[in-house]
């Protein structure tokens, strides 16, 4: 699937990649999928960006202490691009109109959203927000229970037994990939009050 969740009603593709967990259930763009399409996205760790007193940014990952997978609350949606619109180029030799080309990007599109929700101790003092982490015992609650039943698993995952450390920047191309990026690194340059309590 892709991420950036395009509601099945769109008239043209579009990219959400979050929904705030206090208004999932009101706003139409997800209301449907909250009702019946929920997920797992798998992950074992995510990243924020703090500023630093350089003027820079500095990422950190968000893990468990035993760098577990676990899984995010998300929404899925498939989208039918329109029908293909035939353009008229010409006449041919009798009088008729020729076609042109038609629309390639036709295919369905299944597209998810990751569900958020205000954030924990750890996370608090990266971001403002945080992807909701479900336990595992509730994962299956998450996928078949009711709309009313899951609602009370939108909440800040306890940061116990979390932990958030800098790494490189080199996360911050999209298209870099490698084992180094997950690796702590000195974060220099960070608050050094904030650096404290997220090494606590």
């Amino acid at each position: 699937m892709t991420w950036g969740l395009t509601p099945s009603w769109a008239e043209e593709r579009f990219d959400l990649i979050n929904a705030r967990a206090e208004t999932v259930r009101e706003k139409r763009s997800f209301a449907e999928a909250y009702e019946s399409r929920r997920c797992l996205v798998p992950a074992d760790g995510f990243y924020e960006w703090v500023e630093t007193d350089t003027g820079g940014k500095q990422p950190y990952r968000v893990a468990f202490e035993d760098n577990r997978p676990f899984a995010l609350a998300g929404l899925y949606e498939r989208w039918q691009p329109p029908e293909p619109e035939t353009t008229q180029t010409g006449l041919d030799a009798f009088g008729g109109g020729t076609s042109g080309d038609t629309n390639p990007t036709d295919e369905p599109i299944e597209s998810f959203t990751i569900v958020t929700t205000d954030p924990n101790d750890l996370v608090a003092d990266l971001h403002h927000r945080m992807a909701v982490i479900l336990d595992p015992d509730d994962e299956q609650t998450w996928l078949a229970g009711s709309p009313e039943e899951v609602a009370s698993l939108l909440e800040p995952y306890s940061s116990a037994s979390m932990e958030a450390f800098p790494v490189s920047s080199r996360v911050n191309a999209a298209g870099t990939d490698g084992p180094e990026l997950v690796e702590p690194v000195e974060g220099a340059g960070v608050d050094g009050n904030r650096r404290a309590r997220l090494n606590r």
